[in-house]
Formats: C-alpha cells, sequence, structure tokens
C-alpha cells in the first residue's frame, strides 16, 4: 500500500470519528433534562424517553425520601431541568423548599395525577376494632403523620403505573411535540409490558389460600399492592419512616400477629432492620427478606427496575407465605 493511499484512509477515518463524535455531542446537548424526585420515577422517564432524555435522580436507589434532605447540587440541577418529575400526594415533603431554592420555573409534572388515592386511616390505632384493621388491611394505612390525607405509595400496583407512565409521556410530548410519536411508542410497549406484571402477580398471589396471605413489614408502604392484589399488610411504622414506632404499637402489633396468625415478616430495603428483627425474636416468625418499597435497587441488585423490583417482591411473599 502505497503512502498516498495510506494517507487517505486514515483521513476518512479521521473525519469519520469526528463527525460520529460530533452527532454525539449533538444528540446528547438536544436531549430533554429531566429531574426526578426518586429512583422509581427515574425509571420510568427513562423507560418513556429513551435516548431522547438525560435524567437526573434527586433521591437515589435504597434511598429514603421520607427522610431526604435536599443538597446544593439538587437545586443546581433541578434549576437546569427542562421538566420535573414528582410523586404527588405529598410523598416529597422537601420539595417545595427545593423548588424555591432552585428558582426553576418550569413543568413540574405530578406522575400520580389522576389515580384515585387510597385514603390514610386517621389515628394510630391498633386495639382490637376488627373494623379499622379491616379496613388498613384493604389499603387504607394507619397514620397521617406529614402525608396529609392520603397514601403516597401508589406506584406499588402495577396499573396505577401505567397511568404514571401515560403522565409522563404527555410531559415529555409538551415538552417536544417532534419526538412525541417515539414518547407514545415507548410508553406504550412499556404499558404492555406492566398489564402482563400485573397478570403474573395477580395469578401468582391468587393461587396462594387467603389465610396465608397476612405479612408484616416495616412500615405501610403496601397499601396499593393490597387492594389491588389481596395480601394483607401489618406495619409497626406509619406510612412515613420519619416516624418511630413506639412500645405500645410494637406490643399491639405482635398481638395483632399472633391473633390474625401472620404468615411471613419482611424488611424494607429504606428501612432499618432492627424492629423487625425484634419483632421476629418475640414471635418466633422468620423473617423473609427484603422488600423494595420506596426505591430500587443498585443495578447489580434485584431491584434494578421498577418490573424488577414488583416481580422481586412478588416472588418473597408468595415464597414465605406458603413455606412459613
Amino acid at each position: 500500500m502505497n503512502s498516498k493511499l495510506k494517507s487517505a484512509i486514515l483521513t476518512t477515518f479521521l473525519v469519520s470519528a469526528a463527525l460520529s463524535a460530533s452527532s454525539e455531542i449533538a444528540s446528547a446537548r438536544d436531549r430533554i433534562k429531566v429531574v426526578s424526585s426518586f429512583s422509581i420515577l427515574s425509571d420510568f422517564v427513562q423507560r418513556v424517553g429513551g435516548d431522547h432524555v438525560d435524567v437526573v435522580t434527586i433521591v437515589g436507589v435504597d434511598g429514603d425520601a421520607h427522610v431526604y434532605e435536599p443538597k446544593p447540587e439538587d437545586a443546581k440541577s433541578m434549576a437546569a431541568a427542562q421538566l420535573v418529575v414528582v410523586n404527588g400526594l405529598a410523598f416529597e415533603g422537601w420539595l417545595d423548599r427545593l423548588v424555591e431554592s432552585s428558582g426553576y420555573k418550569g413543568p413540574l409534572v405530578k406522575a400520580s395525577a389522576g389515580i384515585k388515592p387510597n385514603k390514610i386511616n386517621n389515628g394510630h390505632d391498633h386495639d382490637n376494632d376488627d373494623e379499622k384493621h379491616n379496613n388498613q388491611a384493604e389499603g387504607a394505612t394507619k397514620a397521617v403523620h406529614d402525608h396529609g390525607e392520603f397514601d403516597p405509595h401508589a406506584w406499588q400496583s402495577a396499573p396505577n403505573a401505567q397511568v404514571y407512565v401515560k403522565n409522563i409521556a404527555n410531559a415529555l410530548c409538551e415538552i417536544d411535540k417532534s419526538r412525541c410519536p417515539d414518547f407514545r411508542a415507548n410508553a406504550e410497549g412499556y404499558s404492555k409490558d406492566l398489564a402482563s406484571l400485573h397478570d403474573t402477580i395477580k395469578t401468582t398471589i391468587g393461587s396462594i389460600p387467603k389465610n396465608r396471605r397476612t405479612v408484616i413489614t416495616s412500615h405501610d408502604a403496601f397499601g396499593y399492592f393490597s387492594s389491588t392484589y389481596g395480601v394483607k399488610f401489618l406495619a409497626p411504622e406509619s406510612v412515613s419512616t420519619a416516624s418511630e414506632a413506639s412500645a405500645k404499637d410494637v406490643a399491639r402489633l405482635i398481638k395483632q400477629i399472633r391473633k390474625r396468625k401472620a404468615t411471613a415478616l419482611f424488611v424494607e430495603n429504606i428501612s432499618d432492620p432492627r424492629l423487625i428483627e425484634q419483632i421476629s425474636k418475640e414471635t418466633g416468625l422468620k423473617i423473609g427478606g427484603a422488600l423494595y418499597s420506596d426505591a430500587l435497587s443498585a443495578k447489580n441488585g434485584p431491584a434494578s427496575t421498577y418490573i424488577d423490583m414488583m416481580q422481586h417482591n412478588t416472588s418473597l411473599l408468595s415464597k414465605a407465605m406458603v413455606e412459613q
């Protein structure tokens, strides 16, 4: 090969590489800058937005949004965002302060908009009032605390997740109408996956006798899973992990566990396990593993996406309810 040919090939290669790099840089500049309040929402946004979005997550994997304290970099990320996606239903108690401090003036989308929320059972009463306990088990939860009137954990039902996805697609379409067909197609495909997930969970839980479907978790994050799929959840803490259970609450819960013959006991990835370990020791119930409630796991964990999270939780729940 002569030197002129070598030089031409090298030049062609360098020009091609430069054009490719330039294209990637331009593509990155064109992506919609989205800030989401916690990791589950980020997964929804990424699935709908695909390569057209750059997503920054405020409360990351295994993080507890109930007790989160925003950092200066969060305000900086929000100030640069074109879209902010939050849960709503008073889940992010720190949100208003962060929006104000960042100076953000763009669209703020409440992903849970349009969902009929479960009401929180006002009060912390665990006495032998069966009606109150049944209300709690069927989807209401037992304390108001800082969440107001409604349970904010609406994503714990796959049909509700479909509503989240539709709201996110609508918001992205408002930001960039030219790429709206892509957002709609992504949302439609993902919604089909969520419908399949819903059917699988219903079939799995439905195969377990109803008298085996009472479990204990760290806090009341599973009210929507309860009302959608028929598992009764009891918890020593309130809807918010910011509120600690009293000794009286724990004693009453232990009494409930023995009366209702709970079949399984679980910690949560965002909660201190010591309280559940205490209950396990006093009741003899084995801990069935860690459920993911308000946050995803890291990429190498069992719940790095929303669908993985719901499948993981369903697998742990069903196994424990059958075996214990």
